[in-house]
């Protein structure tokens, strides 16, 4: 959530290069990410986040669910999402100025759910809290940004950051199904 939020530091470059990683596809995703943090010049990166997402007039890429669900900004999946967030009790951060629907701002919310910070349960999305919430709000455009920004005629060490979110998506999707599939509410945290 937080290399989409803002380009990355110095300091957070130092400590992605620190990340290791195991015999997975995910895991082996890690460890280019590091390799390619080790490397990174800070304002490189910064350059590349700019020109990716933010840019003159506008960035490479517009990472909000609704311009990807819409072709718009600010559209309907904005407003499903700041309904289903109001129902979890979730508002947004003081100092925000993006739309919710922003990748980071998706990414937060995840990893609130996933660590329990967070509960979806009280949706009502067709699936059970955690998996609902990734159903409507996630995987129907972020598989699509996670390939674009890989592609990106801008993106270097972001490729390696696309990379892990495609996989990480496909996990998640693949885990939930299971979970439903089996009946059960397993977090795709305890399946992965």
């Amino acid at each position: 959530a937080s290399l989409f939020a803002s380009s990355p530091s110095e300091d957070t470059l130092a400590a992605i290069a620190e990340l290791t990683g195991d015999q997975t596809a995910l895991g082996q995703a890690f460890q280019r990410l590091a390799s390619a943090a080790t490397v990174a010049d800070p304002t490189a990166v910064e350059r590349e986040f700019f020109e990716l997402f933010i840019g003159v007039g506008r960035g490479e890429l517009l990472p909000y669910a609704s311009f990807y669900l819409t072709g718009f900004l600010n559209e309907r999946p904005l407003a499903d999402l700041r309904r289903d967030l109001a129902v979890m009790g979730i508002a947004r951060a003081k100092g925000r100025h993006e739309p919710e629907d922003h990748i980071a701002s998706l990414s937060e919310v995840m990893a609130g759910l996933s660590s329990g910070q967070f509960s979806a349960d009280a949706l009502g999305c067709g699936a059970a809290g955690e998996a609902g919430f990734f159903a409507r709000h996630l995987q129907p455009w972020a598989p699509q940004f996670f390939d674009d920004l890989a592609v990106a005629p801008s993106a270097d060490f972001y490729r390696h950051v696309a990379e892990i979110g495609s996989l990480f998506t496909d996990i998640e999707i693949r885990a939930f199904e299971l979970a439903r599939k089996q009946g059960g509410a397993v977090s795709a945290a305890a399946a992965d």
